[in-house]
């Protein structure tokens, strides 16, 4: 990586990691120059304003993010052919990515959107619907095979897959407890078996069960 780029990458990192925990309206360009330790010539040779620097921070986060679902699904439908099994693995699989998400870019420029320009307002929105639209088609390969329990919307439910995910970010963070979020998955991935699976083939509940406060059965 050229020195220039290296450069680009350390200002990208210093500013996700104050974004994350302070927000961009927390967040100043002259704290970004003293943490990268750049002039102030430097910085705005890379980034012309705070705009071109949260659309940088934005599309980076977002290619990261798809990166990361593309590994653990396709990971899980390498493993297991039936799209609702492999679904269930997927899910599995994210609850157990490492504990104490920094937080969600998105989320964050859906609250301070009045602080940036239409196109950063619109890559956000797209980054939404990208999510809808992945979760939608391995939703509908499963409703191709099995046969709903309750009448939902694919739509709907694909939405919220991300719902549960961004929601369990803010719980984990605002709670101080970084399990909830692998615990939130776990618990949509039960709600999940539940839409699809006969209940003769749900796993009986115990005394160890999530019902009594304790891990979910296998």
């Amino acid at each position: 990586m050229r020195k220039g780029e290296e450069t680009r990458t350390r200002i990208l990192d210093v500013a996700e990691a104050a974004v994350l925990q302070k927000g961009f309206g927390g967040t100043s360009i002259e704290e970004l120059i003293a943490e990268t330790g750049i002039t102030k010539s430097g910085f705005f040779y890379h980034f012309r304003d705070k705009n071109e620097l949260a659309k940088a921070l934005l599309n980076r986060y977002i290619e990261n993010d798809e990166r990361i679902y593309d590994e653990i699904f396709s990971r899980a439908r390498d493993l297991v052919d039936d799209p609702l099994q492999s679904f269930l693995l997927g899910l599995k699989l994210l609850s157990e990515l490492p504990n104490g998400h920094p937080g969600c870019l998105v989320a964050g420029i859906c609250y301070y959107e009045r602080l940036f320009d239409r196109e950063i307002q619109e890559i956000n929105r797209n980054a939404v619907l990208a999510w809808r639209r992945r979760f939608g088609r391995m939703i509908r390969e499963i409703v191709a095979v099995y046969r709903l329990r309750e009448p939902v919307d694919v739509d709907q439910l694909a939405d919220m897959v991300s719902s549960v995910l961004e929601g369990g970010i803010v719980l984990s963070k605002t709670l101080k407890e970084p399990n909830t979020l692998a615990e939130q998955v776990l618990m949509l991935r039960t709600f999940v078996k539940m839409l699809f699976l006969p209940v003769a083939e749900m796993p009986r509940a115990s005394s160890g069960s999530a019902f009594h406060g304790g891990a979910e059965p296998h």
